[in-house]
């Protein structure tokens, strides 16, 4: 595997790393801080815990060993923060509702990306993916990455999926930055249901190859047949595919279950990590 010399991507000064303090975002964190590391980014990491009625009947002392949890290991990750050189806010919220709470503070900080793990501490998944995560990615105002507890993102292989949809265009010009810095190679995908798409397709892929030409970026188009969300993640799980970048929905313009069907099938499932990119 290799590794990024330079910052894989541009602009990214301030970083949310939201964590639910179990191991389902060890991923999250240790990516975060290696993204950090590379681009000289500040760190905020925040665990934000549901307001629970039941504090006002069993009395407050489990909220306070819920909140000197969350601190400690809040302090724990500012602590591998620091020791790599970088500077790293904790954030300790109760809140109605946790994954607001993520996002209002992204927007407060003016953060560039949100790092975030698969499954949230609720335990309740939402088509894998888990209803915090979800949410963030339906609100966020900034990129949102999600990272599985097992996923190291290199850069030998990125995968863009494109549907003509703006987000999807911008999903394609955030990739091709990346691999450019990277020297990442990239696969260029759109699924087609049947052969009448094919053309659709074909268009969409070269038009991506086009400009991964423009910028000195190797690059190979793919328009395999199938559901749009099982031929993403069959072909990143078969190609050794590093990262996975994709746009928020698709451009049907529903926002199925909040963000899109397949993108979230696709978080939900795939082995590495997803990038998901909004249109301005």
């Amino acid at each position: 595997m290799t590794t990024a010399p330079v910052c894989p991507i541009s602009k990214l000064e301030k970083i949310l790393l939201s964590t639910d303090g179990t191991e389902h975002s060890d991923g999250a964190i240790r990516e975060a801080i290696k993204f950090a590391a590379k681009c000289s980014s500040e760190i905020y990491a925040c665990k934000s815990i549901a307001s629970n009625p039941e504090y006002e009947t069993i009395g407050s002392n489990y909220f306070k060993m819920e909140e000197e949890a969350a601190i400690k290991h809040l302090e724990a990750i500012k602590a591998q923060a620091t020791k790599e050189g970088l500077t790293c806010v904790t954030i300790f919220r109760q809140a109605q509702s946790p994954e607001q709470a993520i996002v209002e503070e992204a927007q407060d900080k003016q953060v560039d990306m949100i790092v975030i793990g698969r499954h949230g501490h609720q335990g309740i998944a939402k088509l894998l993916i888990g209803e915090v995560a979800a949410k963030v990615i339906a609100d966020a105002h900034c990129k949102v990455l999600v990272v599985p507890k097992a996923a190291h993102i290199g850069y030998k292989k990125i995968l863009v999926a494109t549907d003509g949809s703006p987000h999807a265009i911008a999903a394609v010009n955030e990739a091709i930055a990346i691999a450019k810095k990277t020297g990442s190679h990239l696969i260029a995908l759109s699924a087609m249901q049947d052969e009448r798409e094919l053309e659709e397709a074909n268009k969409l892929t070269n038009a991506i190859l086009e400009l991964a030409q423009t910028e000195g970026v190797s690059a190979e188009a793919m328009t395999p047949k199938g559901k749009a969300s099982n031929v993403i993640i069959e072909t990143a799980g078969g190609m050794g595919v590093d990262l996975i970048v994709m746009g928020t929905y698709g451009k049907t313009g529903v926002k199925k279950l909040l963000m899109g069907s397949s993108t979230e099938k696709v978080i939900g499932s795939a082995g590495c990590a997803v990038l998901v990119v909004k249109s301005e």
